[in-house]
């Protein structure tokens, strides 16, 4: 089978995902805006052909691949970067392929179609307004009442999301969102924040993996002194998260979701109640699915590339670990100077700790503000949960990544 794949270099995950194509017996050809010199050797490895592009021109990928396709038969077009998932179905639809239609992606690109399409489901949804104008937030946030949330129609993750709990305070949160021209306006729900993850083939779900955060996205987003985490849950049939794992479910089917990655976030509130957040026609991003690997022993850029090429999933699913991304922010301004308490959590929990990748001494703070990321990550797990996050507590504290 011969595979357009869209972006095999970016963002970071992307690579593996080519080179997953390629070790379920894909021919990959790859279409990017990077010049072909500069693609991580692991994409230069895996693509049999490449040709570059510009993402600005929409039109002018179409044309491309239709001139591809006229000299290399493609079977396939698959695309993990949602920016661009738009373009992709409308190359399929252009050369005639299976996969997602323009229609079938845009629900996953527009947080107020998707959540239309569920609340006719009848999928619990946040009460929820699109708005172009200061005037249109303003009479949605009276409708819907504060506190809210803002976020970009098409955006991804928490950039650009902000908590409004006032008419003052959604006056100064207006200004800094004025470059994004569609917002959604929605109610804001208290409650844990849950991730319903998922590789499918034909309708079918092959694997799923729950996954929740600690704090909320929006409070460490807004706290740069926090450590992130992200744990992957050994046990995915707790009673205390079935319904969102149910209302995933359901979601998928009414998105006549087929063959792909998803990433689907969810609340579940004090009184147990789940409610849909949004979802993705893609993996989740911010190095999760590394730790969905870790949580089962599992290769998923692999296990997804076969169900999209072969349409099964033969990789034994064994659930033995509860895994954690625990991520970093350097303690001040400027390079990174040293790292403070890694050698004694090391000495401590080495057994449990699977990854270590953090800013190098002497570069400079990433920072936390464009990316969950920040200054790099530990990973660690444990088959006990309570374990595994007092681990990870203590990664939080006492690693310290000094700037000077």
């Amino acid at each position: 089978m011969n595979v357009l794949m869209i972006s095999p270099g970016f963002p970071v995950e992307q690579p593996y995902f080519t080179r997953g194509l390629a070790s379920v017996g894909a021919r990959v050809i790859g279409m990017g805006d990077q010049p072909e010199g500069a693609l991580p050797p692991m994409t230069r490895e895996a693509v049999s052909a490449y040709f570059k592009v510009n993402f600005a021109d929409e039109d002018g990928m179409i044309a491309e691949a239709q001139r591809i396709a006229s000299q290399i038969r493609i079977d396939r077009v698959e695309c993990l970067w949602e920016a661009l998932m738009l373009p992709a179905a409308r190359i399929r639809e252009t050369l005639g392929l299976p996969g997602m239609s323009v229609a079938e992606t845009v629900p996953f690109r527009d947080k107020e179609v998707m959540k239309k399409v569920l609340d006719k489901a009848g999928i619990r949804t946040p009460r929820h307004a699109a708005a172009t104008t200061v005037t249109q937030v303003k009479e949605a946030a009276h409708w819907i009442g504060f506190p809210i949330i803002i976020k970009p129609i098409a955006g991804a993750g928490s950039m650009d999301t902000y908590k409004v709990g006032s008419a003052e305070e959604l006056d100064r949160v207006l200004r800094d969102m004025h470059h994004v021209p569609e917002v959604s306006v929605e109610e804001f729900v208290e409650g844990e924040d849950f991730t319903f993850d998922t590789i499918c083939a034909d309708g079918k779900i092959l694997f799923y993996n729950v996954s929740f955060y600690r704090p909320r996205a929006l409070v460490s987003r807004s706290n740069d002194w926090i450590s992130p985490q992200t744990i992957s849950l050994r046990d995915v049939e707790d009673s205390r998260i079935a319904d969102g794992v149910r209302m995933g479910r359901a979601v998928l089917q009414a998105l006549n979701f087929r063959t792909g990655f998803t990433h689907m976030e969810w609340y579940r509130k004090d009184n147990g109640e789940a409610v849909f957040g949004e979802i993705g026609g893609r993996p989740p991003g911010a190095r999760t699915v590394d730790v969905m690997n870790w949580a089962s022993d599992l290769d998923l850029f692999r296990g997804w590339a076969e169900a999209a090429v072969h349409g099964t999933f033969s990789q034994p699913i064994l659930r033995r670990y509860n895994s954690v991304a625990i991520f970093k922010r350097g303690v001040g301004e400027g390079r990174i100077q040293r790292y403070e308490g890694l050698s004694s959590l090391m000495a401590e929990f080495g057994e449990w700790i699977c990854a270590v990748d953090l800013t190098p001494v002497g570069a400079a703070k990433r920072g936390a503000k464009n990316s969950l990321i920040g200054d790099g990550f530990v990973m660690l797990r444990h088959p006990d949960l309570s374990t595994a996050l007092r681990m990870a507590d203590r990664v939080g504290t006492d690693l310290q990544l000094i700037t000077g």
